[in-house]
C-alpha cells in the first residue's frame, strides 16, 4: 500500500508525527479520520502525486504518530494542537504554505489549521463534515445513533477506552459497514491495519481524548471564532457522501455548502457517490474533485 511513498517520522513541539510522501509540484497535506490512519488515502494519494507533492500524515494519537500526555482540559488533543503539529510537519518538509484536505476528524484539524494559520493554508478541502460547533448545536437522535463515537468516546475515562481495547474488530467492522459505505471496499489488510491501530492502550486513550476535546475545547474555539467574525480566508472545497447523513440532515438549512458559508466566503463543492468513506470507495472521483479544485 502506498508503494513509492517515502516514510518519515517528524518531531514537533508536542509529539512525533508519522508521514508518507511522494510526488512533485505544489504541496498537499492529506489527513485521515476515525477509525482510520493515513492508509485511507492509499488509492487517492498516488493519483494526486502525479501533479502534487502529497504528504499523508497520521494525526497525533493515531496510527504510527505519538501520543502526548493528556491534561484535564484535553488541550493536548484539541484540534488546535493537532493543527499546530501539521504546520510544523510541513515546515520541516520545506513547505511554509500548502493546501490541505481532511476527511472526518482530519477535516476538523484541517479547517482549524486554516483558521489558526491563514498564512500557511492556501486551499482547504473538508470531506463529509460540517464544523464541530455546528454539528453539536444541531445534534439530535440521528447524529447520536449514526455517529455514535461523538457521544460514546467523549465520555469520561476509562469507559470508552475499555470498550475500544476490548473489541477493536467490532468497532472497525461497525464503522466500515454501518456508515453508508460497503464493507467490501476495505481489503483484509486495510481492515487489519485499522484494527491494529486500535490495539494500543496509549493510542486508544489519545483517540478518546480527541473526542473529549471535540465535545469541549473544540466547540469553544469554534464559538469564539464565530463571535469575533474570524473566518476561513482561503478557497474552501466541501465534499460529502451522497448516501450519508450530511446529504439529508441539514437540507432544511440549505445543506453543507450553506452551513460552511457561515465560516468562509469562497465555498464550493458537492456530493460524491458512496457512503461516509467515499475516498476509499470512490478514489478516482475524490482525487479528480480535489485536483480540479487545487489546480
Amino acid at each position: 500500500m502506498l508503494s513509492g511513498f517515502r516514510d518519515a517520522q517528524i518531531q514537533t513541539a508536542g509529539t512525533n508525527i508519522f508521514v508518507r510522501c511522494a510526488g512533485s509540484g505544489a504541496p498537499l497535506l492529506l489527513l485521515h479520520g476515525f477509525p482510520q490512519t493515513h492508509l485511507m488515502w492509499r488509492d487517492v494519494a498516488p493519483l494526486l502525486a502525479r501533479d502534487f507533492t502529497v504528504v499523508c500524515a497520521d494525526l497525533r494519537g493515531y496510527g504510527r504518530s505519538g501520543c502526548p500526555a493528556a491534561l484535564p482540559d484535553h488541550s493536548p488533543h484539541a484540534k488546535r494542537a493537532m493543527a499546530g503539529d501539521m504546520v510544523e510537519v510541513m515546515k520541516a518538509l520545506g513547505f511554509d504554505s500548502f493546501a490541505v484536505a481532511g476527511h472526518d476528524r482530519g477535516g476538523r484539524v484541517a479547517y482549524r489549521m486554516a483558521l489558526d494559520y491563514p498564512q500557511a493554508v492556501t486551499g482547504l478541502a473538508v470531506l463529509d463534515i460540517v464544523p464541530t460547533a455546528t454539528a453539536w448545536d444541531r445534534a439530535d437522535a440521528r447524529l447520536a445513533l449514526a455517529f455514535w463515537p461523538w457521544s460514546l468516546l467523549a465520555q469520561a475515562e476509562p469507559l470508552p477506552e475499555r470498550l475500544l481495547i476490548a473489541a477493536p474488530e467490532a468497532i472497525v467492522d461497525n464503522a466500515i459497514s454501518q456508515w453508508g459505505s460497503r464493507a467490501e471496499t476495505f481489503p483484509a489488510e486495510v481492515r487489519a491495519a485499522y484494527v491494529e491501530a486500535l490495539g494500543d492502550p496509549a493510542h486508544v486513550h489519545a483517540i478518546c481524548e480527541e473526542y473529549r476535546a471535540a465535545a469541549s475545547l473544540d466547540r469553544e474555539h469554534d464559538a469564539a471564532d464565530l463571535a469575533t467574525g474570524h473566518r476561513i480566508a482561503c478557497p474552501t472545497l466541501v465534499l460529502w457522501s451522497a448516501e450519508g447523513g450530511l446529504a439529508t440532515w441539514y437540507a432544511d438549512e440549505g445543506g453543507p455548502l450553506r452551513l460552511w458559508r457561515d465560516w468562509a466566503d469562497d465555498v464550493r463543492g458537492g456530493p460524491i457517490p458512496g457512503g461516509h468513506f467515499f475516498p476509499e470507495e470512490r478514489p478516482h472521483e475524490t482525487a479528480a474533485a480535489l485536483a480540479a479544485f487545487l489546480k
